[in-house]
Parts: C-alpha cells; sequence; structure tokens
C-alpha cells in the first residue's frame, strides 16, 4: 500500500477517556454551568454526573467537538431535570442579598440564579454559552420568538439587579 494512502494518526472520534479528561479538567466550570441552569446543588450534580456518562457512551463525536458537547449534555440534561417553559405571565424575582455587598462575580451569579426557569436558560445558553437562537428554540422545544423575548426579559432584570447592587453598595 503506498505511504499516501496508510493512516498512522489515531481515530478522529472522541472516547469515553477523552471525555473523563475534559470533565476532570473543566470541573468547576462545567458544574458552574450546571448550577447556573438547574439553580439547586443536588440537581446541578445530577445533571453533571448525567452529562458525564451520556458523553462518555457515546462514540460518534469528532475529538474537535468534544468539549462542547460535554457542555451540550450538562444543559440537555438539565432541560430533562427542570423542564424550564416559556411562560405568559413574567414577574421577575425579588432579589435579596441579604444586606451584604458581594463581590461582583458572585452579584452577576446571584442575578442569574434569580431569573424565572426558562429566563435562566436561556440567558445562560444563549449569553454566556453563545448558543443561537435557533439552537436555543430546539433544545428548549420552544420558538425562537420565546428565546428572543426571554432573553430581553433576562438582560432587563439583571440589569436592574445590578443597578440595585451598585446602588446598595
Amino acid at each position: 500500500m503506498p505511504a499516501a494512502m496508510q493512516s498512522t494518526s489515531a481515530t478522529p472520534y472522541a472516547s469515553s477517556d477523552d471525555f473523563r479528561r475534559i470533565f476532570y479538567e473543566e470541573t468547576d466550570s462545567l458544574h458552574r454551568l450546571s448550577f447556573l441552569l438547574t439553580a439547586d446543588r443536588e440537581k446541578a450534580e445530577q445533571c453533571f454526573v448525567s452529562g458525564l456518562e451520556d458523553s462518555a457512551n457515546r462514540s460518534t463525536v469528532f475529538k474537535e467537538w468534544a468539549h462542547s458537547w460535554a457542555r451540550r449534555t450538562i444543559i440537555q440534561n438539565a432541560v430533562r431535570v427542570i423542564n424550564p417553559r416559556p411562560t405568559e405571565e413574567h414577574t421577575p424575582s425579588s432579589f435579596d442579598s441579604g444586606g451584604a455587598t458581594l463581590p461582583v462575580e458572585w452579584a452577576e451569579t446571584a442575578a442569574v440564579l434569580q431569573l424565572g426557569p426558562f429566563e435562566r436558560f436561556v440567558y445562560v445558553m444563549s449569553v454566556l454559552e453563545r448558543y443561537s437562537d435557533q439552537d436555543c428554540s430546539v433544545l428548549l422545544a420552544c420558538t425562537r420568538r420565546d428565546v428572543i423575548a426571554a432573553r430581553i426579559r433576562a438582560s432587563q432584570q439583571i440589569e436592574l439587579q445590578s443597578t440595585f447592587s451598585l446602588s446598595a453598595s
């Protein structure tokens, strides 16, 4: 067989070990993603573990896509656990920092966690994870219009909470 035809490269697909390595190396980031989506530590842990299991059991993902696939499996598991749905009534949650001044990154996290489930998912997916409106609508089983409206509401509420947080300090 000619040298040009021989393949000495490893498989182009991610292995279970590749996903275990990703979940080990990115534990903090993936846990944070799980927690921001679920707003519950136990459910976040459940989504993280399920995400690792789901990722490791897939053998048809290109290695180049393994990092994004790991994040996507966590999002998919969080959608299954929380089942966020768009609602007709959009009442913002009240933000309560307990009178304490929070570091900026904690205040931002607290603001995201104060969002309703659907708005929180849309915000995390579209703003923090940079998913397209189309991808968000597919994963959340809703219309793109629902995604756009939820992102606007979430951004307004986070801005309002940030303003409140800054004026209180």
